[in-house]
């Protein structure tokens, strides 16, 4: 009998799981493995992390000596890549992609799938008509051409967010965001704004696209999530309001 798929998740904060003295904060990964479940995830992303630092930290060695044949390595990263400080930054045009390939060598040496996706969008709007401006820079085409050049699955996060984020304004999209007032968590007695992470139900909303983005570009991760016979995850809460199309 053959082992179950797993499908291995690196990236950075935006998808990482988070410890109790973050809460509400969470990641799209966590929302994600309760969507696709009982398909196994192994949501390896991490705080703060680029694809330099995740790599030199010796995380990527650690799904190396996991990830086995059929498994699938989600690989998303950008947010902490145009940081300055040498221990992160890459240059777009040749680092960050040469440090994309050791993902999906390292996916490749076991017969695995790696998929690249482009990182969400942050909420920054601009101007009075509430335009939505690009924070990832450069970034976005790095990963976009990677992904083109060597024929591998590319899931645009960054477009479906940045389609959702839009669509909901400036106003409407502040609750997909970590955004609370003084005294609503214990955690952030002084309240907090922040544009980058996610609250549950942003991650909730960013895990549906991920799946929506694999049914269209990965047909056979699709498979494994919609087995035959299987139970569609949008049946399962706290997303029945998601669909199979």
């Amino acid at each position: 009998m053959s082992d179950p798929v797993t499908l291995y998740i690196a990236g950075d904060s935006t998808a990482a799981a988070k410890l109790p003295e973050r809460r509400p904060e969470t990641g799209w990964g966590e929302a994600f493995a309760r969507l696709v479940a009982p398909l196994r995830v192994e949501n390896r992303a991490l705080n703060g992390r680029s694809s330099r630092s995740f790599i030199e930290e010796g995380h990527l060695d650690s799904i190396a000596a996991a990830i086995r044949a059929g498994d699938f390595l989600l690989v998303q990263f950008g947010h902490n890549d145009s940081k300055l400080d040498p221990a992160r930054h890459t240059d777009p045009e040749r680092e960050f992609p040469s440090f994309l390939a050791r993902y999906a060598e390292v996916a490749r040496g076991a017969g695995a799938q790696a998929v690249f996706l482009t990182p969400i969008v942050r909420r920054h709007f601009a101007g009075s008509v509430g335009f939505l401006t690009d924070s990832h820079g450069p970034y976005l085409a790095a990963v976009r051409r990677f992904a083109a050049e060597r024929d591998l699955p590319l899931l645009d996060l960054e477009s479906r967010t940045r389609d959702l984020v839009s669509s909901l304004g400036p106003e409407g999209s502040e609750g997909l965001f970590l955004h609370l007032a003084p005294g609503e968590s214990p955690n952030y007695p002084e309240g907090i704004a922040d544009d980058t992470h996610l609250s549950p139900e942003g991650a909730e909303r960013v895990a549906a696209l991920v799946l929506d983005e694999i049914l269209r570009a990965v047909p056979i991760l699709a498979g494994a999530v919609f087995p035959p016979g299987g139970v569609f995850p949008g049946d399962q809460a706290p997303f029945k309001s998601f669909k199979k199309n």
